[in-house]
């Protein structure tokens, strides 16, 4: 049988992705404030262990190890985030030139190394003076963002092309203000649903004031795409789960191309806080569309009784190993943006270190190769995806499972901090150098 070419372009972009609060730590030195994943992992009960970010993988000091890790690997992009809380403490105003000055030495670092940086703007971590002010759901944060936006692109954008305004905005909006799971914990939906038009406006705002600062740059954002896929046939099944998929992906995605938001319950009068000009400033042009993928959702509708247990490959997370998925969000996506190129920004899986050696991770690499093989397979039906993020660089910090799930490419010992790169490391050194993803190993008795 002639197995497909699954190569790609010289020019595609192979990288590894971290956020500010899942690696720095150092989150009292030089002037930094508290973030709302500061006050929210030190409160009792909210993350594995009680678990916190505060030293985390020591980034901020050990920046320069893990730069010539990337290098080593032959990746040539980082997607790293930016601190607000380390470069405006308070949220508006005064700027900590010396939080500022950490990521100059990041980027000239990287530059130096032949690594392109791409920087999030805001992966999760608002001051927490602005949520004792109000946070997402009110309207000032909106315009505190767009100011801490010309403040970094126009210290970093002399050198850097690419910028993402958000990351996962329906995870701040969903887990953050409407379920409470993740920082900073409000269980409201109104204020869920208030925080994610504030936080689409402030994207539109903040693609303006990138533009103002650095005309040159790249501007994009970064959203979450999940498969919600009936679990039957049933019509109740399938309604729940295109409900799901509206909620889920389409709030978010749709303004930003053009289609406006969904339908909404009526009991939900959130639609009040849309100004004239709101909608025009959430299609704002960006440049780039990342995409993050994982996984799927099977939707049950919870007028129907449980269907039998079925037994699906997964991750250590729990999460169902769905390669396919990728394909079917790649397609979604570009049927809304049509020739803008897209970026996974995110893919990856967390497993158990292996008992003898955690360095030794074949489930990860068969993920990854699964994984870059759909790719491979959109791209050949005429896609435009640029570029591959795996989640994640390092082991680190995961929000509310602490440092109990491990997604790195690299191990971290976090009593040692000492860094090994594992076998994923080594496979995706092998595809980025090479440009081609190796074929699958035959197992016996197939």
């Amino acid at each position: 049988m002639t197995m497909p070419d699954r190569s790609f372009p010289t020019d595609f972009v192979w990288g590894a992705a971290t956020a500010a609060y899942q690696v720095e730590g150092a989150v009292h030195e030089d002037g930094r404030s508290e973030s709302i994943w500061d006050r929210f992992a030190h409160t009792p009960g909210t993350t594995f262990h009680g678990d916190t970010g505060d030293v985390a993988c020591d980034h901020y000091h050990r920046y320069r190890e893990d730069v010539a890790l990337l290098a080593e690997l032959g990746l040539g992009a980082y997607r790293f985030s930016v601190a607000w809380p380390r470069v405006i403490p308070g949220g508006t105003g005064p700027v900590n030139e010396a939080g500022l000055d950490f990521y100059d030495r990041l980027v000239d670092e990287l530059l130096a190394k032949g690594i392109a940086p791409f920087v999030t703007l805001y992966h999760w971590d608002l001051p927490q003076v602005l949520e004792d002010a109000g946070g997402w759901p009110l309207r000032a944060t909106v315009d505190a963002f767009a100011e801490y936006a010309a403040v970094v692109a126009g210290r970093l954008g002399d050198r850097v092309r690419h910028f993402v305004t958000f990351n996962e905005p329906r995870v701040v909006a969903t887990l953050g203000y409407e379920d409470g799971i993740f920082a900073p914990g409000r269980h409201d939906l109104d204020d869920g649903l208030a925080a994610a038009h504030h936080l689409l406006v402030a994207h539109g705002r903040a693609v303006q004031a990138i533009r103002a600062v650095a005309p040159d740059a790249s501007v994009g954002i970064v959203l979450d795409i999940v498969p919600k896929q009936s679990a039957s046939t049933e019509m109740l099944d399938l309604e729940s789960a295109a409900a799901a998929q509206e909620r889920h992906d389409r709030w978010f995605l749709d303004p930003l191309t053009g289609r406006g938001y969904p339908p909404d319950p009526p009991e939900n009068s959130w639609r009040h806080l849309i100004r004239d000009g709101d909608l025009e400033l959430i299609t704002a042009p960006i440049d780039f569309l990342g995409v993050n993928y994982y996984t799927r959702d099977i939707v049950r509708s919870p007028m129907l009784p449980p269907l039998p247990a079925v037994e699906r490959e997964k991750t250590g997370f729990g999460w169902e190993v769905y390669p396919e998925g990728l394909g079917e969000v790649l397609r979604f996506v570009a049927s809304r943006t049509g020739d803008l190129p897209l970026y996974i920004t995110e893919n990856g899986a967390a497993y158990p270190d292996h008992p003898s050696d955690p360095t030794h991770d074949p489930e990860r690499v068969r993920y990854l190769r699964r994984h870059l093989a759909a790719l491979a397979d959109a791209r050949s039906t005429g896609i435009p995806v640029r570029g591959y993020f795996v989640w994640s660089l390092l082991d680190n910090f995961e929000w509310i499972f602490g440092y109990s799930q491990r997604f790195g490419i690299v191990h971290v010992d976090f009593a040692t901090q000492e860094r090994r790169v594992r076998d994923s490391g080594r496979f995706l050194e092998a595809v980025a150098r090479s440009g081609r993803l190796p074929a699958e190993p035959s197992t016996a008795g197939d």
